[in-house]
């Protein structure tokens, strides 16, 4: 059964509806291509693809990857076949999937981040997805995601060259979240994506050595998605951008949580680890709980109350 529109549809922005609010996160699925062989991924709102970036990158030394009772570390170090090869072969067989398509990208210094992002102007993505979220220096340290005058100056300078609307992906693992939220939407960003992984750290206690390659790990899975719904929470209250909401959402229940509490969409990241059908099986499950809840997503999306808001007389 096809998703009803009249209860899924998704306004992101002028002229970027989604057809449902389920899509997939940024370094979990690709470009989508290898789900696909699973299910038809072109039910979904839309595909996020993994990160890339000026020239191929080879990654982390391993281990790269260790589940935990929560969750999994990754310190993948965006490995990536660089962005003249993703274009010519990825995207290109991405784009006949049929969702739109947002383009992860980065770069590890400003003109890095402008050149990938020039490069893509025009190749057929709906937008881009600036992922900030990992260190990045430039003759000393330029931290985007953590420092909201360097993340303002970059997301300027961005702006300034992308038709593509950019959505900045922003770390938890700073004091306010909403002080880096706003200096992306002072600088130009048309969204925001919260969040990316905690930092992170396994230990095998037995040969006293770190069961990740370099230590410090991206750490995602349900036990997160409490500080996702709160960053969204917190940067709803500051911006009306749209906000794509991502953490640990593995059921039709959390997609709800995450829309309630102020995000527009909902990216299903480490749960297509452990069933590549996920994001399917998860938006079959939206649409019989809001026709349930007699509501739609436009409805339940930013609806979020206190307990002491009820209260209040």
């Amino acid at each position: 059964m096809s998703p009803d529109p009249t209860i899924l549809e998704t306004p992101l922005l002028p002229g970027l509806v989604l057809q449902n609010p389920v899509m997939s996160a940024s370094g979990t699925y690709g470009a989508g291509l290898e789900g696909n062989q699973f299910g038809e991924v072109r039910q979904l709102g839309a595909l996020v693809t993994k990160t890339v970036t000026p020239r191929p990158r080879a990654g982390n030394p391993p281990p790269r990857i260790h589940e935990t009772s929560g969750g999994m570390l990754n310190s993948i170090g965006l490995e990536n076949p660089g962005v003249e090869r993703f274009l010519a072969e990825d995207l290109r067989r991405a784009l006949e999937l049929g969702p739109p398509i947002i383009l992860n990208v980065a770069g590890e210094s400003f003109d890095e981040f402008a050149s990938v992002v020039e490069r893509v102007q025009g190749c057929g993505a709906a937008a881009l997805e600036v992922n900030l979220s990992c260190p990045n220096v430039q003759g000393g340290a330029l931290p985007f995601a953590t420092d909201a005058e360097a993340c303002e100056s970059l997301v300027t300078r961005l702006s300034a060259i992308s038709d593509l609307p950019l959505f900045v992906k922003l770390t938890p693992n700073v004091s306010r979240i909403t002080e880096i939220a706003q200096a992306a939407e002072a600088g130009g960003a048309q969204g925001l994506t919260l969040i990316n992984t905690l930092l992170g750290m396994a230990v095998d206690w037995r040969r006293r050595v770190s069961r990740i390659g370099l230590g410090p790990a991206g750490y995602s899975g349900p036990s997160i998605k409490p500080v996702a719904l709160r960053c969204v929470y917190q940067v709803r209250q500051v911006t009306r951008l749209p906000i794509l909401g991502v953490g640990g959402a593995s059921s039709a229940e959390d997609v709800l949580e995450f829309l309630v509490a102020g995000a527009n969409a909902v990216q299903v990241g480490t749960a297509s680890f452990r069933d590549p059908l996920a994001a399917l099986h998860i938006l079959r499950d939206l649409e019989i709980l809001l026709t349930e809840d007699g509501s739609t997503v436009r409805q339940v999306t930013g609806t979020l109350r206190l307990p002491s808001e009820l209260h209040t007389r």
